[in-house]
């Protein structure tokens, strides 16, 4: 089993697409881009303009559905990538946010609790990919 590095300039760009992204949300409408509690509102119908999270939203999506994603190679089985997305999804809600919220929005505002959360994220991930390829055997 291989897995294909990304060129480092690309995770850079990706890296600035996003930090403009957010920076944005911000400044043009005073928002966090903490994308869990985005398309939560949208799920549940939360009161308020749920006008800009729909086009924020559609604005992650639309790059990926006019270019795709490149060749995938997905590295387990769909039941699995199940539950791999309902751990995510808990995970979110326990820990009051994602990735997007806490660890670009949250530490650019220096917040302690996105900071602890970051590296909670960080150290979680580093364990289960030592975990599964040492079950792997890789």
């Amino acid at each position: 089993m291989t897995v294909e590095t990304i060129p480092a300039w690309q995770s850079l760009v990706g890296g600035a697409l996003i930090g403009t992204g957010a920076a944005a949300l911000r400044l043009f409408n005073g928002e966090i881009a903490g994308i869990s509690g985005i398309v939560d509102s949208i799920l549940h119908r939360t009161a308020g303009d749920q006008a800009w999270r729909v086009a924020f939203v559609a604005g992650l999506l639309l790059p990926v559905a006019v270019l795709g994603s490149g060749p995938v190679n997905w590295q387990a089985r769909p039941a699995a990538l199940a539950v791999a997305g309902i751990l995510v999804g808990y995970g979110t809600r326990l820990g009051s946010g994602c990735t997007s919220g806490h660890g670009v929005c949250g530490i650019a505002n220096l917040s302690l609790r996105s900071l602890t959360a970051t590296v909670t994220f960080v150290g979680v991930a580093a364990i289960t990919v030592a975990v599964c390829r040492w079950l792997g055997g890789q």
